[in-house]
């Protein structure tokens, strides 16, 4: 086969398989399911490797999107401007990039007018990558969004002296696993309540509601019990409350 030809095909498949997880698709293809927006670096959705992984048979389903499928249909998000949200009631953010001034507000915008939202927000992510430093597909390292939660009226902190590993802290009446956590903290006490260290937040703005993890170790374990359990809750706090 033709090398030019080998590269159409592969063009073809690539640019099939991104419509038929395009958030319009999901959401027709899975009617019988509500609809969660998926906005994340870490590779819950596509697996490490991203699409070319898919095409190459080497990707790996995560065990976190298998969990989230049981309730829901993912609809995959690049950006949070307003005609990407529009239209979706739920959005679970996983260690997510920088975001742009604009998204910023048509994130809050969407929370107001009544959207649920999910934040993992980790200040030292403990996930291990086989990504370069530097590769663009790589999981946010740090997590850079003080100017959305400073609309709520909270701050992420960390604390350095903390031990490292795996151990579990109790927030509203579960144990979480983590690893290297933050903690929030309250600047302005603007309908937020927290956890008793802090590891959760769950906010009221507008006619929405943001619930909030500082830490993303939960998202890395293997699937087992108890971190199962512990995620299966945190999506049923965020989006049944």
């Amino acid at each position: 086969m033709p090398p030019w030809l080998r590269t159409s095909i592969s063009l073809t498949l690539l640019l099939a398989l991104l419509a038929a997880c395009s958030p319009g698709q999901a959401t027709e293809e899975s009617s019988e399911k509500p609809t969660v927006g998926l906005f994340a670096s870490l590779p819950i959705f596509w697996g490490e490797g991203g699409p070319s992984a898919i095409l190459a048979g080497t990707e790996r389903k995560d065990w976190v999107r298998s969990l989230i499928e049981k309730r829901f249909a993912i609809a995959p998000l690049d950006t949070l401007e307003a005609e990407a949200v529009d239209g979706v009631a739920r959005i679970i953010m996983a260690q997510p990039r920088p975001l742009a001034p604009s998204e910023n507000v048509a994130l809050d915008n969407w929370v107001r007018q009544g959207g649920r939202l999910l934040i993992f927000a980790d200040p030292l992510l403990t996930r291990h990558s086989e990504l370069a430093l530097g590769d663009k597909q790589r999981p946010q390292d740090v997590v850079l969004i003080s100017p959305i939660l400073s609309r709520w009226g909270l701050e992420l902190r960390f604390d350095e002296d903390q031990p490292g590993g795996t151990r579990y802290i109790s927030a509203f009446d579960r144990d979480y696993p983590v690893n290297l956590a933050g903690h929030f903290v309250l600047v302005e006490n603007d309908g937020c309540t927290l956890s008793e260290t802090g590891l959760l937040a769950q906010c009221d703005v507008g006619k929405g509601r943001v619930t909030l993890m500082a830490d993303a170790a939960i998202l890395d374990d293997d699937g087992s019990s108890p971190g199962r359990a512990s995620l299966e809750s945190l999506i049923a706090i965020a989006f049944d409350r």
